[in-house]
């Protein structure tokens, strides 16, 4: 998905009843109109009243699954002979800006407040880090907060219409990360890097927006789900992918699973491959409160689809 970003459409803007306001880093706000977007992780109803699990990105076959890492490989291949990337060995590393998208309804419903969103980068800064376990590795990976955009429209606040607008509001390129902040039934929505260059405008992340630290979503309350989403915005598949195969999800320090976790069930050991389900991954259906890394394997498939395709 690319990052192309059309001039605002005033009249349609004013007819769909939109106003933008645009939240500065220094906390000044200005009204604007807004310029001119995979794919679920749905909370238990155990947890909250909004559904069951679900499919947080666009389902992948094992056919294209490999197509894609052939087509990776390639790509890092040709960058390598012209002297990019990074030396054989080394991890890629980058400090990522991310653009928050606050979509509420015309009543105020769904909005969140600056310490919430700065406790957001906070967690992803912390995640990403590897600073939740001593299990955990550090991705080389750090997030700054680029801008915060409010906007006041019932059909964007519920996730309608998300293709158009996420590509009116899409900021940056394709090493930037928007996240939209919604009120939908998932936790969580995201765009894989390798379909960047067919769709730009829709590139990032969706997150629900009672899922950032403080939020009202029982175990899935502490930011986690944008990390969650942000893995796959990197380029990582669910521990879950593939099933009991060997080639699961593509990375080999992840035991492979069955089927997605719900909670945090220590010892769940759902297939005879070695190794217990990786419950505590970030890139499982655990509660918030279980996960606690990313793995060195998981950290070296950033870097390289960070390299072949954001860099």
């Amino acid at each position: 998905m690319r990052s192309l970003i059309t001039r605002p459409r005033v009249a349609a803007a004013l007819l769909a009843g939109t106003a933008l306001i645009f939240t500065s880093l220094s906390g000044q706000a200005s009204a604007r109109l807004p310029a001119e977007s995979p794919d679920c992780f749905v909370p238990p109803a155990s947890a909250s009243a909004k559904g069951g699990h679900g499919p947080d990105t666009r389902d992948v076959s094992a056919a294209e699954q490999k197509a894609i890492e052939a087509r990776t490989a390639q790509i890092l291949k040709a960058k390598a002979a012209r002297g990019i990337g990074v030396p054989k060995g080394a991890l890629a590393a980058a400090s990522v800006p991310v653009y928050v998208h606050v979509m509420r309804d015309a009543a105020g419903n769904g909005d969140v407040t600056d310490t919430q969103i700065a406790q957001q980068i906070a967690v992803l800064n912390t995640t990403f880090g590897g600073q939740e376990s001593s299990a955990a590795a550090n991705t080389g990976f750090t997030f700054t907060l680029a801008g915060t955009f409010r906007y006041n429209n019932n059909n964007w606040h519920k996730d309608k219409q998300s293709s158009t607008y996420r590509k009116q509001t899409r900021k940056g390129g394709a090493n930037a990360l928007n996240m939209w902040l919604v009120d939908f039934a998932y936790l969580g929505i995201a765009t894989f890097p390798w379909d960047y260059d067919r769709n730009p405008g829709v590139d990032g992340i969706r997150v629900h927006y009672d899922s950032l630290p403080g939020g009202g979503i029982a175990n899935y309350n502490l930011g986690e789900t944008a990390t969650h989403e942000a893995g796959h915005w990197f380029g990582l598949y669910h521990t879950f992918q593939g099933g009991c195969t060997a080639t699961n999800d593509e990375v080999a320090d992840t035991p492979a699973q069955s089927s997605s976790t719900n909670g945090c069930p220590e010892g769940r050991d759902s297939c005879s491959l070695p190794g217990l389900d990786p419950i505590h991954n970030y890139m499982d259906y655990s509660y918030d409160s279980c996960y606690n890394q990313f793995t060195p394997d998981q950290s070296t498939r950033i870097s390289n689809m960070w390299t072949a395709y954001r860099a």
